[in-house]
């Protein structure tokens, strides 16, 4: 496992998928590729496959601990879901829950579960098929943070027409419609919403309507875990680049600028979702764009994938 300490609570990265590549003009195909040639002597090898025109991303959550709560940070993709266009995803079987015992976590012991989004792969293990044939929640104890934006933009009862259609929509019946008919979850709006233990939500539209950062400070330390905000560090040097992914894209470069200088100005260490490697970065302003000053530094257990 990957720990570290931030004031006085403990930060675990709980890896679902390691290491993979994704067709870089698949993913990005609006991104010059000079850009990517620009900042190839440090993205490659560990977040760029030049000779297989490759961007690496990876599939992880983060564990908080300390002032007695356990707290997740989004839950990955999941096992046994029906995700036919996105083959990478369909009917997967990980060891998520064997990883989080690993760290000395059970589903009971977990209190929030923070989604940044409402996306497949940061949703999915909300829930798990039981025996029955049902999809029940995860994590019987907790209480689920979604943002009500992204809550009521996916959900098919209202008619949106979105560029993921059919499979968002099982997204929401598989993983979140069970843990709100359970009734544990809640839907923020407004401009933050404060969730306990040094953690703060805010909004940053644009990659989904709801999606938002997390703020957390502990002593003079502060980190902000961004979600989707950034699927390669690339966008850190070219935080104007999206991905395919993004719903809005002006919105999402907006967000992206925005957390990106309070980071540099407020000395946060940032989280995004899908970095492989160190996973978090300090960054820098420079110029009218970013540079990462430093990458993480973990304290590395057993069990740890190390790429």
């Amino acid at each position: 496992m990957d720990t570290m300490a931030l004031g006085d609570m403990e930060i675990t990265r709980v890896v679902e998928l390691p290491s993979r590549g994704s067709a870089r003009g698949t993913m990005f195909p609006d991104v010059p590729v000079a850009h990517w040639r620009a900042y190839e002597d440090w993205l490659a090898p560990t977040f760029l496959d030049p000779a297989a025109d490759q961007v690496r991303t990876m599939s992880q959550t983060w564990l908080i601990r300390g002032e007695g709560r356990t707290i997740l940070i989004d839950t990955g993709i999941g096992n046994d879901r029906d995700r036919p266009a996105t083959p990478s995803f369909h009917h997967l079987r990980t060891r998520y829950l064997d990883e989080l015992a690993a760290a000395g976590v059970r589903p009971p012991d977990v209190d929030t579960v923070i989604c940044t989004h409402v996306h497949g792969d940061h949703v999915g293990w909300n829930t798990r098929l039981t025996d029955d044939g049902e999809w029940r929640p995860t994590f019987p104890r907790a209480r689920y943070v979604i943002a009500r934006a992204d809550f009521d933009y996916w959900n098919p009862a209202n008619g949106h027409r979105t560029r993921s259609g059919p499979q968002m929509a099982a997204v929401f019946e598989d993983s979140i419609v069970p843990v709100h008919r359970a009734g544990q979850t809640v839907l923020w709006e407004g401009d933050r919403y404060d969730a306990g233990a040094g953690l703060r939500i805010e909004p940053a539209p644009g990659h989904t309507p709801g999606s938002c950062v997390v703020w957390l400070r502990s002593g003079t330390d502060l980190a902000v875990f961004a979600g989707d905000l950034l699927h390669s560090p690339l966008q850190i040097a070219e935080p104007d680049d999206c991905p395919v992914f993004d719903e809005d894209e002006p919105r999402a470069r907006d967000s992206r600028r925005r957390v990106l200088g309070e980071a540099a100005d407020r000395g946060a260490l940032l989280f995004p979702a899908h970095f492989p490697g160190p996973g978090a970065a300090e960054v820098r302003r420079a110029g009218d764009r970013f540079a990462v000053r430093a990458w993480a530094s973990w304290r590395t257990g057993p069990g740890t994938d190390g790429d």
